[in-house]
């Protein structure tokens, strides 16, 4: 009697959210769980005098979740996260949403969510969140790209000159940028050597 042969498991997981067990569900839970954890971080906010852009949690968000999930339920998030936006659903910093919201002068910086997702998703995916010394350049290269995004965006809305809107939505927030970086590192870090010794 001839035995069908089972496919084999990779030697180790490519992300995170590959340790999940493969249930039809996970990839929309684990999405779900996402956009929960970008909304939830963007409540952490704090005002730039002079600026319509605050400081959040957002950013940490896209960084943890990209990298946790991969590429492709990354990018999920960050779309999900816009449609619930969109909707009117008060997932963005202090409990606000809908299209107004989506499409001002923040929009851009959300909107280079999706790119910056897919970088971050894609390195880790081939294991560059595991040591600091790769993660954090990755980690602050995604970020660049929401604000390759998100700065040219608030001058068109707001009418600023290039100057001014790397003084309002760029300069403020290199030091964070850095810290969120880091602490994604040293989060992911710790992840990958509990998963080892379990």
């Amino acid at each position: 009697m001839a035995t069908a042969s089972l496919p084999a498991l990779p030697s180790r997981p490519l992300v995170l959210a590959d340790l999940v067990p493969a249930v039809r569900a996970r990839n929309a839970g684990l999405v779900a769980l996402g956009v929960l954890v970008t909304a939830l971080l963007a409540q952490v906010a704090v005002p730039v005098p002079g600026s319509p852009v605050p400081i959040t949690g957002q950013t940490l968000a896209v960084v943890l979740t990209a990298a946790a999930l991969g590429p492709a339920r990354g990018v999920a998030v960050q779309v999900v996260y816009i449609l619930a936006a969109l909707v009117g659903l008060p997932f963005y910093s202090e409990a606000s949403g809908g299209i107004d919201v989506v499409l001002g002068a923040t929009g851009g910086y959300v909107v280079g969510f999706i790119p910056a997702a897919f970088l971050i998703g894609l390195a880790a995916k081939h294991g560059a969140d595991r040591n600091p010394l790769k993660s954090v350049p990755l980690f602050v290269a995604g970020q660049a790209v929401i604000f390759a995004v998100g700065v040219p965006w608030l001058a068109l809305s707001a009418g600023l000159s290039a100057s001014q809107a790397l003084d309002a939505g760029f300069y403020p927030f290199i030091l964070g940028g850095l810290v969120k970086a880091a602490v994604a590192a040293a989060v992911l870090g710790t992840a990958w050597k509990l998963t080892r010794r379990a």
